[in-house]
């Protein structure tokens, strides 16, 4: 008999395959390094990926960065995601790292940045040629709406998105997977919570989409698959250029 945890990976499962198969996310030979916050979704995302890389088509490698910030209270048990990797077959590389804070620019923007730059520079010395992040599809209906109502433009993060200046091309295989099902997932698989959560989370705009997304999901149930058929028909998910 099927448990609801059974139910869930497949739901997930399914959506995360038709994501990769629609936007040409994984390909033979890629060599994928995934960036591991320790937080639900990407636990999530490194368990799909590091599933299928074990089936023989496509053919692929797959690795994990966590990086440690060290003036952000923002903490997960490296032993849990030693053995979380091990238990997947995948490689695990931890780095540690900082940056200045700033008048100008605020601390999710500097610790994002530098979390970046240290994904793009391992996934060279590694010779991956993709990185893969785990954003859902809420992130990228939250950033829909959040470019229209700061920036005055229609765009959200793209599935698929070459780097122009580097060998590099950015995925999200979890972006048709509904944010609810990895949150009850991780819950019945007994993801590992992090010991501390970021100090500056609920301190931002995207979190104010969050609470706004939800209020007009009310008004209206059926917004998500309007946006996200929105966003798909403008093209917005692939972005090779």
């Amino acid at each position: 008999m099927k448990t609801e945890t059974d139910y869930l990976e497949k739901r997930i499962r399914e959506r995360f395959v038709k994501a990769f198969v629609t936007y040409h996310l994984l390909e033979d030979g890629d060599h994928v390094l995934v960036g591991l916050s320790g937080g639900k979704d990407s636990l999530c995302l490194l368990e799909m990926l590091g599933k299928r890389a074990k089936i023989d088509q496509p053919q692929f490698r797959v690795e994990a960065i966590h990086v440690r910030m060290e003036n952000i209270s923002y903490e997960t048990s490296t032993d849990y995601l030693e053995h979380f990797c091990k238990d997947l077959g995948v490689p695990l590389h931890i780095v540690t790292t900082s940056f200045e804070t700033s008048d100008k620019k605020p601390p999710c923007f500097l610790c994002s940045w530098n979390r970046r730059k240290q994904l793009f520079n391992l996934a060279q010395e590694l010779g991956c040629n993709k990185i893969a992040l785990g954003h859902h599809q809420d992130d990228l209906l939250h950033t829909c709406l959040m470019n229209q109502f700061y920036q005055g433009r229609f765009d959200t993060m793209p599935a698929l998105l070459k780097m122009r200046k580097m060998p590099l091309s950015i995925i999200r295989p979890l972006c048709m997977v509904e944010e609810e099902n990895i949150r009850r997932y991780a819950e019945l698989r007994g993801y590992e919570k992090q010991l501390k959560l970021c100090p500056y989370e609920t301190d931002s705009h995207r979190d104010d989409m969050r609470q706004l997304f939800e209020q007009i999901q009310q008004m209206n149930p059926e917004a998500r698959h309007s946006l996200w058929n929105a966003i798909v028909r403008a093209g917005k998910l692939v972005d090779i250029s």
